[in-house]
């Protein structure tokens, strides 16, 4: 089930695509750990700017070392990634690219939670008036502004994750990478997530266990398990395939399954 898409080594090569702000192109990816060979192999695939795209697959497929790769974190054992048409240089900084981490206490480690939003900018080489503007703004756009002052340890898990959202908002980057960003959330700000990601300008690529989270976010899909892409195309196309969710491990989402409503039988029957 793959929509016909160009192969990365066209899109990384055409103005049209991988030359605008945000747009990815990865060609032949592949990744061993030391304990662990091909985690990921020969990955292609290309997201356009403004692309809302959702990562799935099993416990393991590898969807973090995809986005950690993505991002710089990790160095490739094979093929390349570029963003914006520049090739990412693994180890160094790219304020192009944000990464929101699975756990928010690896993202938040400064004293309180305005240095911790403020280092993302402050290492970008603002001034410190637009710093404080951004993190005030950032702040407030994940509704923790009252937060600011707070020290992060003092913080509730789901506080947490809405601040270290905000880290990675107030480097207004072209491309947020976000790993399991509901984890651990109340219904709440659960859905002031959702609201914040459906109206975000920049491109995303987002995995998550919560599939229905995932079909209000994103348009498209890409389904890795064992190292190999194993589909790409429209979420609801994808994630309503029963066979192929099975076959990878994963289960069709609730407002997918279809339901027969039963009707009130007559009174006095």
């Amino acid at each position: 089930m793959r929509a016909a898409r160009p192969s990365a080594k066209q899109a990384a090569s055409s103005p049209s695509s991988a030359a605008l702000a945000g747009a990815i192109a990865v060609r032949d990816l592949s990744f061993s750990y030391p304990s662990r060979p091909e985690v990921l192999q020969s990955l292609s695939f290309i997201v356009n700017s403004g692309e809302r795209v959702a990562i799935v697959g099993p416990n393991g497929s590898g969807k973090t070392t995809l986005l950690l790769l993505l991002c710089g974190i990790l160095r490739p054992t094979g093929g390349i990634v570029s963003v914006s048409d520049r090739l990412i240089e693994a180890g160094r900084f790219n304020p192009c690219i944000s990464y929101l981490f699975q756990s928010p206490d690896d993202q938040l480690f400064s004293p309180t939670v305005f240095d911790d939003v403020a280092f993302g900018p402050l290492n970008m080489g603002l001034p410190a008036d637009e710093v404080r503007d951004r993190v005030q703004e950032a702040l407030k756009i994940v509704g923790a502004d009252a937060l600011a002052e707070r020290p992060p340890h003092h913080l509730s898990g789901g506080e947490k994750r809405l601040v270290a959202l905000a880290t990675v908002l107030s480097m207004n980057p072209h491309t947020i990478l976000l790993d399991e960003p509901t984890s651990n959330l109340d219904s709440r700000n659960r859905r002031q997530v959702i609201t914040i990601l459906q109206q975000a300008p920049q491109t995303l690529l987002v995995t998550s266990h919560d599939l229905e989270f995932l079909l209000e976010i994103c348009p498209r899909v890409l389904l890795i398990d064992g190292g190999r892409m194993n589909a790409d195309g429209p979420i609801r196309q994808v994630l309503a395939d029963d066979c192929l969710l099975q076959a990878h491990g994963l289960e069709k989402p609730h407002s997918l399954v279809p339901h027969r409503h039963i009707g009130t039988a007559p009174h006095g029957a």
